[in-house]
């Protein structure tokens, strides 16, 4: 089936083809499968649409959680540490090492191994004997794009369906539209073999008649969808949902009128509902919401990352313009061998004005910033880390969760600033943090306006790190320079 090793972690040259194709080329694909069907497709011709030029570029987490998702193409032995808070600390905790251990239906095994899945993943391990428990339990969790939750979860909404009952029994929420069709092609994979299994889409542009006679047993949505389908028109019957799953906590809290949205959904939910709940991040308001919309749960979550600076070289070059910005920049390109760099630029404008002067000067270069769709964006990344392109020009879209073992500088062509002006030392992090990964050494090389030098110097402090100034013209200084 066309790109099923984005999840299922099977390798191949033709991967970068993949992602080339459209959302609607990842759909229709589904029609034909012999157990679980997509009873109703959705047309996706009015896909994520490109934004309005800005100055500066936004992060929307929402298109990123996507991105990361098609970027995966197996998944991520994550190397955070798992912590477990479980509601009763006098229960055993369990764990497991194989999917056996799961005593599944056979169905589902094969569903499983079709995908590629050898082994739990590690929030699999832990995730897992939870959300099959009997009673079912409630669950709180912090994963990664690419960690194996979806899979998870998806699990555990097919091991409590009765297929011979034909109504609504699981639902799962997502922030967009994309999100959901991609959780969705996940339930078609996982259930392939499970006859009479069906899915029902709550998005936009995806109309039901008045009168529908809803059989499937699936319901995955936007929040708004569903609550315009259940609440004003009367669509759906959520009283016997069995499993409900609230996917990317921290993207719906970030969208206005979302968290609002999923509580009054969740309050119409049977009492019995086994809740199930996942963010990949767990900042103070994620974990207000979880606790307004998820009685009694689990907790698994990871501790931060620690992103270190110690294995990465910085280096400042003071430049009086945009022109003297990218002389330094060819100097060190010249006296460097480079691997692959990545290059970030605060404003689309000079992104795009910088990948030109490149470009005209034959260099493979690529440029991804927020303008474009994310399946785009996910083809761009593909064909830097095929090692088609060099050097990636990006905006602050590609600050985080972009691992390219080949990644050895990583070049701020402009310092990225709060709306304050003042240094943003989480994203300074971040971006440097793209090299020196894998215990690798890397370079970071920063360009820095005259003006500017005291922000400089409020990140060197903050890091308690050396920034050491190099002359661009010296070129006996930066050939000296090695990993």
């Amino acid at each position: 089936m066309a790109s099923s090793s984005l999840w299922a972690g099977e390798q191949g040259a033709a991967e970068s083809e993949h992602l080339n194709s459209h959302f609607s080329n990842l759909i229709h694909p589904w029609k034909n499968l012999p157990g679980v069907k997509n009873t109703t497709v959705p047309n996706l011709d009015d896909s994520m649409n490109n934004t309005e030029e800005d100055e500066v570029e936004v992060v929307d987490l929402a298109a990123n959680s996507l991105l990361n998702k098609l970027i995966r193409q197996s998944l991520v032995e994550s190397s955070h540490r798992v912590e477990v808070l479980q509601k009763d600390p006098s229960s055993p905790l369990y764990s497991v090492k194989t999917f056996e251990e799961l005593r599944l239906k056979e169905e589902l095994l094969k569903g499983i191994y079709a995908m590629g899945f050898n082994r739990p993943s590690k929030i699999q391990e832990m995730a897992l004997p939870m959300m099959l428990a009997h009673p079912p339990q409630n669950l709180i969790a912090q994963s990664q794009s690419g960690t194996g939750k979806t899979a998870a979860f998806v699990l555990a909404m097919l091991s409590r369906i009765d297929a011979s009952k034909p109504f609504l029994q699981c639902l799962c929420l997502a922030p967009t539209y994309e999100l959901a069709l991609q959780t969705g092609r996940v339930v078609e994979q996982m259930g392939k073999f499970c006859v009479d299994v069906r899915v029902l889409y709550a998005i936009r542009g995806n109309p039901i008649p008045r009168r529908a006679d809803v059989t499937q047993q699936i319901i995955i949505g936007t929040p708004g969808t569903i609550l315009d389908w259940y609440f004003k028109r009367k669509l759906i019957d959520l009283s016997k949902i069995c499993v409900f799953v609230l996917d990317e906590a921290d993207v719906m809290i970030a969208t206005q009128g979302f968290s609002d949205q999923s509580i009054r959904i969740q309050r119409v939910l049977p009492s019995e509902c086994q809740m199930l709940l996942f963010s990949a991040t767990f900042e103070d308001s994620v974990w207000q919401f979880a606790g307004r919309i998820i009685p009694d749960p689990n907790v698994i979550k990871l501790r931060k990352e620690e992103l270190t600076l110690n294995n990465i070289r910085q280096y400042y070059v003071l430049c009086e313009s945009r022109k003297d910005k990218y002389q330094a920049l060819c100097n060190i390109y010249g006296g460097i061998t480079i691997g692959q760099a990545i290059i970030f630029c605060q404003t689309r404008r000079n992104a795009k004005w910088l990948t030109v002067e490149m470009m005209q000067d034959g260099h493979q270069v690529s440029l991804l910033s927020g303008e474009l769709t994310v399946d785009q964006r996910a083809s761009i990344i593909q064909r830097f880390r095929d090692g088609k392109e060099k050097v990636l020009i990006t905006t602050n879209v590609c600050a985080r969760g972009i691992d390219v073992k080949q990644i050895t500088i990583v070049v701020n062509f402009d310092l990225p600033v709060n709306q304050s002006e003042e240094p943003d030392y989480e994203t300074y992090l971040h971006r440097i943090g793209r090299t020196g990964r894998f215990g690798k050494k890397g370079l970071a090389f920063n360009m820095i306006e005259v003006n500017k030098l005291p922000l400089l110097l409020k990140i060197q402090e903050h890091f308690n790190s050396s920034i050491k100034q190099l002359n661009p013209e010296d070129m006996d200084e930066i050939e000296k320079i090695d990993y």
